[in-house]
């Protein structure tokens, strides 16, 4: 009896990233039951001719901030050019909205700004109103003196360990709270509803599809400043089983959520979530991920802890997140109980102390191929590129960055250490398989736009970014699709076009790894399938 399949793709120039090079290419796409089963044209119940258009796998995020943008949709978009269209935005908002209600905005940059939001002038704008306006990185935000009163801050500063209370000249908070200072906020702000949760994820979820992502890792539930609720996870759960989870998902969980746990102590178990819950629970569509460990802040926002100045502001090297040793302690014991770790580290010093932290790790306690991570691995030196490869380390850095707020990277870095930022050629010439991500709702997530970065290696202004860590087309969609696969243990099921895979795929106007490197963020989304069932078509 011959296969028959559910739906065959023909006429289509399909990227397998299979074979030498990952360069092999073929014409067709046949799928049975959600997986591929031939890569040549056989009988199928359907048949969709693409008219020469280009497949690939499906994108996959390895970082970005899922509830986060889904939330950020429906506030006020603060990426404006000026200060005085981001106090209108404001404005313009506080009128439309119910007394008594808060005015949120997201996306705002001080470096396009000239400087950040200030209490005074939010009060002129919103008056008597609680305003809070988070910037584009989310290390950082500025609230109006409404809300600094209902803090009992809005006179003095307080002592926040691992964060600031910005004040001026006076002494006098300026409303700007970076880094951990954030978490005072929480007792007003959170935790958000499960069903208002529910109906951001479904919101960025939809966005994802009509950009090619079928699959992705939301960068930290639960805690910190980065969770949205204590039951963060049951908004993922209760979006799956009422069919509003669009692509599929891992879950990193904030360490600030894990708790000792009296395990027997043969087990090692000393910290986790309760009844042991660790890594790798779940299924093909949601499943629990790293622990997420936050040691330091923002490149762009001045505070990630670096081992030399900041180029434009001498004197500072930013700072950690937490007490060193309290840190380590923190990763050693989520690697002791079974968890793979993803810390934040953006500043070489903070790399560095992640690396010393995942090397004693495994000195102690080894584990096979765990794959820990570096998400963002921002201002990463030479030597701790080679430490990564060493230790089976994998950095996950932004390309898009470059692109979008790479202006300010350069402001921050200067010309001596730009080459340092966000690398992916060092990472690749060393033997890592880094992954592409966006960090979004930090900068547009569009993985052709990130893949464009990749490429080109200049800002949106025009700047030349590092361009020694430029890649090819090739390299940047293998990033995005099995790079992206590896970082999550799942590149047997996902990640390239080869019969026996999940058939999650995009289908482009043109081919990332072959067209001008000038035009890949012009590229298409034409239609995007989950489990060979089409989910979006333009």
């Amino acid at each position: 009896m011959s296969l028959q399949a559910d739906l065959l793709l023909t006429g289509a120039r399909v990227r397998t990233l299979e074979g030498p090079g990952r360069g092999d290419v073929a014409s067709a796409v046949a799928v049975l039951n959600g997986r591929i089963v031939a890569l040549e044209e056989v009988p199928a119940r359907r048949v969709v001719d693409l008219g020469g258009a280009v497949v690939t796998p499906g994108f996959h995020d390895a970082h970005n901030h899922m509830a986060w943008y889904g939330l950020s949709l429906a506030e006020v978009d603060l990426r404006v050019p000026t200060l005085e269209a981001l106090y209108d935005a404001v404005a313009a908002r506080a009128a439309e909205t119910p007394p008594g209600a808060w005015v949120v905005g997201a996306g705002y940059d001080e470096n396009k700004l000239g400087a950040h939001p200030d209490r005074d002038a939010l009060d002129r704008a919103a008056p008597g109103r609680h305003v809070w306006l988070r910037h584009t990185s989310g290390h950082m935000c500025t609230v109006s003196s409404a809300v600094l009163a209902e803090l009992g801050i809005a006179d003095a500063p307080v002592d926040v360990p691992g964060g600031l209370v910005v004040t001026d000249a006076d002494g006098r908070p300026t409303g700007l709270l970076q880094e951990q200072a954030q978490q005072l906020l929480s007792r007003l702000v959170l935790p958000y509803p499960v069903a208002t949760l529910v109906d951001a994820i479904e919101r960025a979820g939809r966005v994802y599809l009509s950009q090619g992502i079928t699959s992705v890792v939301e960068a930290g539930v639960g805690g910190g400043w980065i969770g949205k609720s204590p039951v963060e996870v049951a908004a993922y759960q209760q979006a799956r089983d009422a069919d509003r989870l669009p692509v599929r998902v891992e879950l990193m969980v904030a360490a600030d959520a894990l708790r000792p746990l009296t395990a027997h102590a043969d087990d090692g178990i000393v910290r986790g979530l309760d009844l042991g819950i660790r890594s790798g629970l779940g299924d093909d569509r949601l499943r629990i991920g790293p622990v997420k460990v936050f040691s330091d802040g923002s490149l762009i926002g001045h505070t990630c802890a670096m081992t030399e100045d900041f180029a434009d502001t001498p004197g500072s090297r930013g700072y950690l997140q937490a007490d060193a040793d309290a840190l380590t302690r923190t990763i050693l014991e989520a690697h002791r109980s079974g968890w793979r770790v993803a810390s934040h580290a953006i500043g070489d010093a903070a790399i560095d102390l992640v690396l010393d932290a995942y090397a004693e790790a495994q000195r102690r306690w080894p584990r096979p191929d765990v794959r820990h991570r570096i998400e963002h691995f921002g201002v990463s030196r030479p030597d701790q590129v080679r430490r990564a490869a060493d230790l089976g380390v994998v950095p996950v850095p932004q390309g898009r960055f470059v692109g979008e707020i790479g202006d300010g990277m350069l402001r921050a870095l200067g010309p001596d250490r730009a080459g340092w930022a966000y690398r992916y050629r060092s990472l690749l010439d060393a033997g890592i398989t880094p992954p592409g991500s966006s960090d979004r709702p930090v900068v547009d997530g569009a993985p052709l736009r990130g893949m464009h970065d990749m490429v080109n290696r200049r800002t949106d202004s025009g700047a030349p970014c590092g361009p020694e860590e430029a890649i090819t087309g090739l390299e940047a969609l293998t990033a995005y699709t099995l790079g992206s696969a590896y970082a999550s243990h799942q590149e047997r099921d996902r990640g390239t076009i080869a019969v026996g895979k999940r058939a999650d795929l995009a289908v482009l106007s043109g081919d990332p790894a072959t067209v001008d490197p000038a035009g890949i963020r012009d590229l298409e989304v034409l239609m995007t399938l989950l489990d060979g069932e089409v989910v979006h078509e333009s």
